[in-house]
């Protein structure tokens, strides 16, 4: 059986880190994820999907992402079934969170200033590169077994 889900998008709200009654740090949130097809005269969609992250990874998603942030998603869909507050029987699915990463640039995250390196000066030497003549290489006898 395989069951491996990837996603990226935003946040669609801060995570707030929760802690079970056993001690278990838990965050949940939902990330929303453009779709890559778009029908001629319409709008993109975009799905909102609902993901679970536990222990070390909830805290982590909730220390460094924030609404807005982008994030990529790796792990696992679960189904829960629950009653909602009409007695009528739900299904929620979600994504159980192995992994989590930043992607985007620091620019993205709307709280860290990516800075790129200073540009080499313009009249900087341009870097030399010998060129090889045909004089310095040799044929290789065919009749002999190859040096790979």
């Amino acid at each position: 059986m395989l069951n491996c889900a990837v996603i990226m998008g935003r946040l669609t709200a801060d995570p707030e880190l929760r802690t079970t009654s056993s001690g278990i740090s838990v965050t949940s949130f939902s990330v929303a994820v453009d779709r890559s097809y778009v029908r001629p005269g319409e709008d993109r969609q975009t799905d909102f999907i609902n993901v679970v992250a536990w222990r070390q990874t909830a805290e982590f998603v909730t220390r460094y992402f924030h609404k807005g942030s982008m994030i990529a998603v790796q792990g696992s869909i679960q189904t829960r079934n629950y009653e909602d507050k009409s007695g009528a029987k739900r299904t929620a699915f979600e994504i159980v969170a192995d992994n989590v990463s930043f992607c985007g640039s620091k620019n993205d995250a709307g709280t860290t200033t990516f800075q790129a390196a200073p540009a080499a000066p313009v009249d900087a030497p341009a870097p030399s590169f010998s060129t090889a003549s045909a004089t310095d290489f040799q044929a290789a006898d065919m009749e002999d077994e190859l040096p790979f």
